[in-house]
């Protein structure tokens, strides 16, 4: 962390002295650090889960966006708990369903058995989680103090790990659809999105008109190897699509048989803040953008190494994976890694060199996306967009609308103001909520 944490009541951490002294002081300003986080972390759930505080005018971590703003996003989860939420039942509905595949490095344990409790969930956020960051410290600084400090520290209050802006990505929307009722987000139904989106002339990605498909094995007989798919546009629960594949200007950088790999590009949007106070010149921007390179033989780019891109230029920069946090079982936890480089520089299934490479069009894709953000939902905070540059054109296949960055580089700056914007402004939509309630 650039900054020693520091809370509304916590003591200062002592000053480094002569040489002579430098490995006790360096040892005491170290427990000083952790001291000041975890107290105030524990101040700060105290001041939001029991007392009810605001976000404004919360008095702990003054001066530091990126701690107030995920500090907050993490008592969302107990005051979202039970509301209804615009893609899964409710808040908590929508956790067990998303958080099934996902484990932290090294546990093996799915985080949707955290979910089916309040109770288990709050005592995730107040002991697990502690524990995790000085887990995770301890393996990152080993016997080094001052390592192992701030690795607590940051993990603690500031954690740079894609699931961690991923959850606060969830909670803001999830916040902003409960409070606005914003209707953009019913474009998270995918079928919604394909069929509005043509109506707006947003070139997203085209399906068969047909009612239904009937597919059948070969060689199977007397009724085996085969299957029927009713169609949405029959009212059906298929979307059925012809196969895409990628451009050549793609292609060439995966191995024969990968899939539709796809480029993730995520846009924020300031449409969907009420107050003029947090408005902008420009409502919709595009924040990141990564290549997913799909691996060999897989159905999609989910399995993947994910490139970042240079978005003013369209050159693709080193890739990693996050593959390590969806191990599952307990025989995962001695084989499992807790943290990937982002070093790779070669498709691994094919040799080839990806790094370095140019995206064709890029600022068409910058385009294409913010003008879909403009049509679709505008009033929507942040929308991940998956596009694929084919061999038929440039389409986006869908927006996800609780987006994760997939470890592709971003402003932190000018997120964190723009989180911290909307968080400001939804509780004083909140307030007038309720006051509006009160005199009614």
């Amino acid at each position: 962390m650039s900054n020693i944490p520091s809370t509304k009541n916590a003591p200062a951490g002592p000053s480094f002295k002569k040489n002579t002294h430098m490995d006790t002081d360096s040892l005491m300003l170290s427990m000083t650090q952790v001291v000041n986080s975890t107290v105030g972390f524990y101040q700060t759930m105290w001041y939001y889960l029991v007392t009810g505080g605001s976000f404004a005018e919360c008095p702990y971590f003054e001066g530091q966006r990126e701690v107030r703003c995920q500090l907050y996003s993490v008592t969302l989860i107990m005051q979202l708990w039970n509301t209804p939420h615009y893609r899964n039942g409710t808040f908590q509905d929508d956790m067990i369903k998303n958080l099934r595949n996902v484990a932290v490095p090294g546990t093996g344990i799915p985080l949707s058995l955290f979910c089916y409790s309040k109770i288990v969930c709050l005592f995730a956020i107040l002991i697990l989680y502690p524990l995790i960051a000085l887990i995770a410290a301890i393996n990152v600084g080993g016997r080094n103090a001052e390592k192992v400090s701030a690795a607590f520290c940051e993990q603690l209050l500031t954690p740079q790990d894609w699931f961690s802006f991923w959850r606060m990505n969830c909670r803001l929307a999830s916040l902003h659809a409960s409070v606005t009722k914003e209707d953009g987000y019913r474009f998270e139904d995918k079928w919604s999105f394909l069929t509005v989106g043509e109506e707006r002339g947003v070139p997203v990605s085209p399906w068969l008109k047909t009612k239904g498909l009937f597919v059948k094995h070969r060689n199977e007989e007397g009724g085996l190897g085969c299957a029927s798919y009713s169609n949405a546009i029959a009212g059906g629960d298929w979307i059925i699509q012809e196969v895409l594949e990628n451009a050549d200007s793609i292609k060439h950088l995966l191995p024969d048989n990968a899939p539709l790999s796809t480029l993730r590009v995520i846009s924020g949007s300031r449409a969907g803040i009420k107050s003029a106070k947090y408005g902008s010149k420009k409502d919709v921007e595009c924040l990141s953008c990564v290549f997913r390179a799909g691996r060999e033989g897989a159905m999609t780019d989910h399995s993947c190494i994910m490139f970042d891109v240079d978005m003013s230029t369209g050159v693709i920069k080193k890739g990693t994976t996050n593959a390590h946090w969806y191990q599952l079982g307990l025989q995962k936890i001695a084989t499992t890694p807790w943290t990937s480089t982002h070093d790779v520089t070669h498709h691994p299934d094919n040799g080839c060199e990806v790094t370095g490479q140019t995206l064709p069009d890029m600022k068409g894709i910058i385009e294409l996306v913010e003008n879909a953000h403009q049509k679709l939902a505008p009033g929507v905070p942040l929308i991940g967009w998956d596009v694929a540059i084919t061999s038929k054109g440039m389409f986006l296949l869908e927006g996800n609308f609780s987006c994760n960055f997939f470890r592709g580089s971003f402003d932190q700056d000018l997120y964190f103001r723009f989180v911290e914007d909307y968080f400001m402004d939804l509780e004083e939509q909140q307030l007038a909520q309720k006051e509006a309630k009160k005199m009614a």
